[in-house]
């Protein structure tokens, strides 16, 4: 073994230097070819079987093939024609990047001479790649003072293609203030720049927008496009210039203070704070400049103090405009008084009440008021009044005079105060009239009890609620005032199931909080009605009651109560009794439960928690019903022995279980033997005691089996006396159809016979319950003329003897 590893070793290091020496040959010359890029698959690339001096079926049987190294294999050799085609598209950007030149070099191996020949293919770009720009638009922002001969670098774009096919010039969209220059770089790429050939003016285009194409060289020109937004920023080239050299206007002397009596207008052609114009006064005197007011940015002019047409006829005014870099200009402005009647009525309040009770009587005195004008002739005539729906009215006295009196009686919780205006007007043209004003107080009287917000509530406490906590509030308004106003609480006192209210809950006298002294319990009593009074403080106090209904909400604090089967009080275990014939599907016994709580509380659901055979039983998820959910098979145990939970719907759910033990048997006998069989005795008396059970249960049987055969005597014989009177003469006609009972009423009352029986492994938990017959349906009338024939009935009650179910309970 030893000298073959050698061997074989020797000749592998013969068959490498041969390569190597193979290797160093085939650079001595190398076949070149050309391919365009982008090309389908099998393309020509030429005829390799010529270059290799072979013949095209030579390629195969001389086993030639190509051989490359860390490369997807671009080429191929076919065989028919032997040449060299394309493998799959070839991508030269993908290959080789922006080298101008794209070489790709392999070798092609002549197996049977072990020689290799390098090929090298050179990949010819072609026009596929689009001239473009990193982005889709660039913004520039130039001021319109900007100098002409102004350069702004352009983004370059950018082609992969080489040669004439890639970017080969620019061109700028036509604008009269700009123009393209392209500069030649130091590696031969080209940097566009845009010039500004004429100055810019915002006020004539804000914003110049223009297109930079990029071409390539190729067949056909492919191009991209680059958007150009150029947004020019204002310089202060131009100042202010009113609408109008001159404003004038005429106003009444008697205009209200801050009336707007004339704008002045003055615009800027500039943008931003060049074009921003504030107003001022200019050469105005200093006692016009405190009558009117100019607003520095609209240009409003308003008067801020009175105008007297005695003082000043014309108001002689000079704006000046500024914008924001100092240039400005400025407008005359005239304002010309008209005279009117400009003196108002003077009143004065001679005496005055400021506080009158609600229930002051009508025609009572609250002030007396003089009037008196200046004017004279109409203008000094006047006339006095006070406006408004007010139960009020002024009476005329001598030398104008007027008091004030009440005209109806007044209403506190409607009106507390009165604020009377009185009008003193004279008759001039235009109208000049003053006002006065009068508050009145009405104080409050206890006239309004306490009212609640609803004519009853209701609330709710969930049950288990803690001692003490806050249950509910109410709130009571009372429409007078102060200590007429001030509500307190109570409740009326009442009992609950014989147990004082207020042992249940308590009220805050002042804030109407209500709070449970106990803790309610839902299925103790599920609502309380209570009655809350509210009182004033007034005197007399006055009162008013609201029922409150508190409804106790469930919470799932009861856990289901199994009421079948029922654990026996000697601590048995319940069994029942199923047969082995049982199908699935049999009814073995139903579990029966109960929750103390109300709604989804106490919804129920069953499930089979534990079972010695998971698959032989099933249990309702609703119903709690246990069947069969397979037959019974031999090797299936006696003595079966099912956990059953019971879980209500609460949160958190509450649930109990109940352990069922099922005897799988066709009767009692087969129970008692196989439990004998199931459960050897440990000890002498556990025998005996078990021995006597059985046998008191065969005695059962047996007087039970006695007493069926007695009954079938009876009726048979009751059958036959009837069959012979009716053949004498149908003496027995007026005989009640209830006092025949025929074979079918045997099976009924042998199917509803039921017995039970109750064993345990010591005599004191062992007891016999001896059967009750169920007659409830035993007894059913028939018709015995059309029942079937009597020798057809013994069979079947033989067959239905053995009918029985049974219900046994083990420990």
């Amino acid at each position: 073994m030893t000298i073959r590893v050698k061997v074989l070793g020797c000749r592998r290091l013969v068959l490498l230097f041969l390569f190597l020496g193979l290797l160093l040959e085939a650079q001595a010359g190398k076949i070149r070819y050309s391919v365009p890029e982008e090309t389908d698959k099998d393309f020509f690339v030429g005829n390799i079987a010529e270059d290799l001096g072979l013949q095209p079926q030579e390629l195969v049987e001389r086993g030639v093939r190509i051989v490359s190294r860390g490369r997807t294999q671009l080429f191929a050799l076919n065989p028919r024609s032997g040449s060299l085609v394309t493998a799959g598209r070839i991508d030269r950007e993908e290959l080789c990047a922006q080298s101008l030149q794209c070489l790709v070099s392999f070798n092609v191996l002549v197996e049977d001479k072990m020689k290799l020949f390098p090929v090298e293919v050179e990949i010819i770009d072609i026009n596929d790649n689009t001239p473009q720009f990193q982005l889709e638009e660039v913004e520039f922002k130039m001021n319109e003072i900007t100098t002409p001969g102004t350069r702004i670098p352009l983004p370059s774009g950018q082609d992969l293609d080489v040669g004439m096919n890639s970017l080969q010039m620019y061109q700028l969209s036509s604008n009269p203030h700009f123009s393209l220059d392209v500069q030649q770089g130091s590696d031969g790429s080209q940097q566009p720049e845009m010039v500004l050939q004429s100055p810019l003016d915002r006020e004539e285009d804000a914003v110049h927008r223009l297109l930079l194409t990029a071409f390539d060289g190729g067949n056909p020109v492919r191009s991209g496009t680059l958007r150009i937004r150029v947004q020019v920023v204002d310089a202060n080239d131009n100042a202010p210039a009113f609408t109008q050299a001159r404003y004038h206007t005429s106003v009444p002397e008697n205009v209200p203070l801050g009336t707007r009596l004339l704008t002045v207008k003055a615009t800027d052609p500039d943008e931003g704070a060049n074009g921003e114009v504030t107003y001022s006064f200019h050469n105005i005197d200093h006692k016009v400049a405190q009558i009117f007011h100019l607003d520095s940015y609209t240009g409003e002019i308003s008067n801020k103090e009175p105008l007297d047409f005695e003082e000043y006829t014309i108001y002689p005014m000079e704006i000046q405009a500024q914008d924001g870099s100092s240039l400005m200009a400025r407008a005359k402005v005239l304002v010309k008084v008209l005279d009117i009647n400009d003196n108002a009525p003077e009143v004065t309040i001679t005496s005055v009440t400021t506080a009158v009770p609600e229930n002051f009587p009508p025609g009572a005195i609250i002030a007396l008021i003089s009037v008196h004008d200046q004017d004279s002739g109409d203008n000094g005539h006047t006339t006095c009044s006070i406006s408004g729906n007010l139960p009020f009215k002024l009476e005329k006295l001598d030398d104008n005079y007027y008091r004030l009196v009440t005209e109806r009686t007044m209403d506190r919780e409607l009106t507390s105060q009165y604020n009377i205006t009185v009008t003193a007007a004279d008759q001039g043209t235009p109208t000049l009239s003053t006002e006065t004003h009068i508050s009145l107080q009405v104080t409050d009287i206890n006239d309004n009890s306490p009212v609640f917000l609803q004519d009853s509530y209701s609330t709710y406490i969930p049950e288990n609620n803690p001692r003490g906590v806050s249950i509910f509030s109410v709130t009571a308004h009372d429409a007078d005032s102060n200590e007429n106003a001030r509500v307190t609480y109570s409740l009326v006192e009442d009992t609950i199931q014989g147990v004082p209210l207020s042992s249940f809950v308590s009220i805050n006298s002042d804030t109407g909080v209500l709070y449970a002294l106990r803790s309610f319990d839902y299925e103790q009593f599920r609502d309380l009605r209570l009655r809350v009074m509210a009182r004033d403080s007034g005197d007399p106090p006055l009162s008013s009651n609201v029922s409150l209904g508190i409804f106790v909400l469930d919470q799932n604090d009861n856990t289901p109560e199994i009421l079948y089967p029922a654990l026996p009080t000697d601590g048995s275990t319940g069994v029942e009794l199923a047969p082995r014939s049982a199908e699935p599907g049999y009814l073995v016994t139903k579990v029966v439960a109960v929750d103390r709580d109300s709604g989804q509380n106490a919804w129920l659901s069953y499930r089979l928690l534990k079972a010695s055979d998971p698959g032989l039983f099933a249990v309702g998820l609703h119903t709690g019903e246990v069947r069969t959910a397979r037959a019974v098979m031999d090797r299936d145990a006696l003595k079966q022995s099912l956990v059953v939970a019971v879980e209500d719907h609460g949160q958190p759910p509450l649930s109990a279980t109940v352990t069922l033990t099922v005897a799988m048997a066709d009767s009692i006998p087969d129970v008692l033997a196989d439990l004998g069989s199931m459960e050897p005795s440990t000890n002498l008396d556990n025998s005996s005691l078990t021995l006597y059970l059985v046998v008191a249960v065969a005695t059962v049987s047996c007087v039970f089996l006695a007493f069926v055969i007695v009954l079938l005597a009876l009726r048979l014989w009751r059958w036959h006396r009837t069959r012979v009177l009716q053949a004498s003469g149908g003496g027995l006609a007026g005989v009640p159809v209830s006092h025949f009972v025929g074979v079918d009423g045997v099976r009924a009352f042998l199917q509803t016979y039921s017995h039970e029986v109750s064993l345990t492994a010591d005599s004191r938990g062992s007891h016999v319950i001896f059967p009750q017959p169920n007659y409830a349906n035993t007894l059913v009338s028939q018709e015995s003329r059309e029942k079937k024939d009597f020798l057809s009935a013994p069979q079947s009650l033989l067959e239905d003897r053995k009918q029985t179910f049974s219900q046994v309970n083990f420990v």
